[in-house]
C-alpha cells in the first residue's frame, strides 16, 4: 500500500521524530466505515425532517420521544459498523511515541473500539446518554422502553443523548484539553474534517501558531489546505496505513 503514495522526506523525518502526536478527526474517517454524516442520516421516514428539528434542546423539549427515537436509530447504525484501517493505523501509531491523543468531532466511539486510549470527544458520545436536568450525570446503562423516553433514576428527568446539540456549548474540559495537546504537540494530523466547524476548526491553527508541524489528510481540499505544513489527498483508510508503513522503512 505504501507504494501508492510518495511522501515528502521532510514529512517522514518530522513524523519519525515526533513523540507527542495529536490526531484531529472529523466525519470523513467515520464515513469510510459506512457511518453516514449527520445530514446523510436523514433517510426513510426521517427524510422530510430538518436536522435542526432533531438536534436542538428545543426539539427535545417539544417532542422528546421523537428525538430519542431518531438518536436510537443512529446509535443502532453505529454499533453495527466496524473501525476501518484509518482508525487502526492511529491506534498503532500510538505505539511509536510517548504521547498520542485523538481529538475527535465524531460521536461513534470507533477510535476507542480500534484501540486508541487517549480520546478527547469534543461533541460527546452517542453511545452514552445523560440526564437532561443534571448536565454532567452520564448514564452508561438504561432501559429502552417501547413507548416512552427513559428517565433518570435519580431525579426522574428524561434521559437524552450525551451529544452536543445545535445551540449548545462544547464541553469546556474537552475543549481546553484539546487546545493544550495541539499547542504542545510535535505533530498534528487533521484527518477527514472539513475544517469549517468551529471551534474545532481553529485547533490546527493553534498548532501552527505554536510552530507545530500540521499534516492534513483529506480526499478534498479544505480551508486548511493552503496553511497546513503538508497536505495529503486521499482517504484516511489508505493514507494513514501507508504513512505509518513509511515511517518504519
Amino acid at each position: 500500500m505504501s507504494s501508492d503514495f510518495a511522501f515528502d522526506d521532510g514529512l517522514i523525518q518530522a513524523a519519525r521524530r515526533a513523540q507527542r502526536v495529536v490526531a484531529l478527526s472529523g466525519a470523513g474517517i467515520s464515513a469510510e466505515s459506512g457511518i453516514p454524516t449527520f445530514r446523510d442520516a436523514q433517510k426513510g421516514l426521517w427524510a422530510e425532517f430538518d436536522p435542526m428539528e432533531l438536534a436542538t434542546p428545543e426539539a427535545f423539549e417539544r417532542n422528546p420521544k421523537f428525538v430519542w427515537d431518531w438518536y436510537a436509530m443512529r446509535r443502532q447504525e453505529m454499533v453495527e459498523v466496524e473501525p476501518n484501517a484509518g482508525h487502526y493505523a492511529l491506534a498503532n501509531w500510538a505505539q511509536r511515541c510517548s504521547d498520542f491523543s485523538v481529538v475527535t468531532q465524531n460521536v461513534d466511539g470507533l477510535h476507542q473500539r480500534a484501540g486508541s486510549e487517549q480520546v478527547i470527544e469534543l461533541h460527546g458520545s452517542l453511545l452514552q446518554v445523560r440526564c437532561s436536568a443534571e448536565e454532567h450525570k452520564v448514564v452508561d446503562d438504561w432501559l429502552e422502553l417501547p413507548d416512552e423516553v427513559p428517565r433518570c433514576a435519580h431525579c426522574e428527568a428524561y434521559l437524552r443523548p450525551n451529544v452536543v446539540w445545535f445551540g449548545e456549548m462544547l464541553p469546556m474540559g474537552a475543549l481546553l484539553r484539546a487546545e493544550e495537546v495541539v499547542a504542545t504537540a510535535d505533530l498534528v494530523l487533521s484527518i477527514g474534517t472539513s475544517s469549517l466547524v468551529q471551534p474545532a476548526a481553529q485547533l490546527p491553527y493553534r498548532a501552527l501558531k505554536a510552530g507545530v508541524t500540521v499534516v492534513e489528510i483529506n480526499p478534498d481540499e479544505t480551508p486548511l489546505t493552503a496553511d497546513a505544513t503538508y497536505s495529503l489527498r486521499g482517504p484516511a483508510g489508505q493514507v494513514l496505513p501507508a504513512l505509518l508503513a513509511a515511517l518504519s522503512h
